[in-house]
């Protein structure tokens, strides 16, 4: 891990160094952003350390003939892994707990680090967006610019059941934090009552509407700012909004509870591959571990992408390397306690 992380250092400083020199980022500010920097990318590959790292101590104990000597003394191959699943649980559980809490709020000081020297602007969702905001409640959009939280070609409606009660348009928009509500310019309502509709005109009219400046911007990586529950409350707020590009969101939560459950079922495996004492010793070992290391990679990453491009669900594309390895574990499990 402590390699890993200087390795990372190096690579992520030379990729944003140019960067750092032409803005005058202060020192301590860099040695903050990679103090942040280091949980984040550790949490990503940990489970495949406590794989090499189970590979490399077990291969070690083969090699000397420890765990032949083991075994003939009439300890069970069972009890030989109990050790490594203990140690394995306890290390998941603390993975578990970082996860879901700790990484996210060390993500928040460095993506606000990146977005303060490294990105050049917050940008606004993509133009002429349509929302929902609550099940009879929408709001239009034809641009919004983030700089001056100022919207064109604002319309508002409100639909009980298939019938328009209300519209409301406004040539332009603009958001005051002082009363919380929406300015509209040059605004239009029309209400209807049956075949009765009604018009009034404003110059200037101010509306409150469950919708703030933040709900219209894209922030990069916003995902992986919140901790889980908030993670989860937004989940159910754009749900609310009728919200579909949520299948990355839904990947983020459900990958923070299988990603330990990972280093446990890697662990089993690991722990029953470098058991047996075979010629060359530790680095074939540790070749087996790495090819499954990239394994279990190329099957999350494939399996993720049919999430997002396809119909795949969230759940089942980030559990699937996890059902696949445990069978996997199982097999060398069995094979390897004969």
């Amino acid at each position: 891990m402590l390699a890993f992380s200087a390795i990372a250092i190096v690579i992520d400083y030379t990729e944003k160094v140019e960067d750092f020199v032409t803005k005058k980022v202060p020192g301590i500010e860099i040695a903050g952003y990679f103090k942040n920097f280091i949980p984040y990318i550790l949490a990503l590959l940990f489970p495949i350390f406590i794989f090499v790292a189970v590979i490399f101590f077990t291969s070690r104990l083969a090699g000397r003939s420890e765990i032949i000597a083991m075994l003939s003394s009439g300890m069970s191959f069972r009890r030989f892994l109990r050790p490594y699943i203990v140690g394995s649980g306890i290390i998941s559980i603390v993975l578990l707990v970082a996860n879901h809490y700790i990484i996210p709020k060390a993500n928040k000081s460095r993506l606000r680090f990146e977005e303060k020297y490294l990105w050049e602007h917050s940008y606004s969702k993509d133009d002429n967006f349509h929302m929902r905001i609550n099940p009879q409640e929408y709001i239009y959009m034809l641009s919004y610019n983030h700089e001056t939280k100022t919207g064109y070609r604002f319309s508002y409606e409100k639909v009980v059941g298939t019938f328009m009660t209300t519209k409301l348009s406004a040539d332009r928009c603009t958001y005051d934090s002082v009363k919380k509500q929406w300015k509209l310019f040059d605004a239009v309502e029309r209400t209807n009552n049956g075949a009765v509709e009604h018009m009034k005109k404003y110059e200037i009219l101010y509306r409150a509407f469950n919708l703030s400046p933040s709900d219209l911007i894209e922030r990069r990586e916003q995902k992986q700012l919140m901790t889980s529950p908030e993670l989860n409350k937004f989940i159910h707020k754009e749900n609310e909004k009728g919200s579909e590009a949520l299948t990355e969101y839904y990947i983020e939560i459900y990958r923070r509870t299988a990603s330990p459950f990972s280093a446990f079922v890697l662990t089993i495996i690991g722990a029953s591959i470098a058991s047996r004492k075979v010629r060359g010793g530790s680095g074939v070992h540790l070749a087996i571990g790495l090819l499954i290391s990239a394994i279990y990679i190329l099957m999350m990453q494939f399996s993720t992408t049919f999430a997002i491009k396809g119909n795949l669900h969230p759940l089942i594309a980030v559990w699937i390397p996890n059902m696949v390895f445990s069978m996997v574990a199982v097999y060398f499990y069995k094979r390897y306690s004969k």
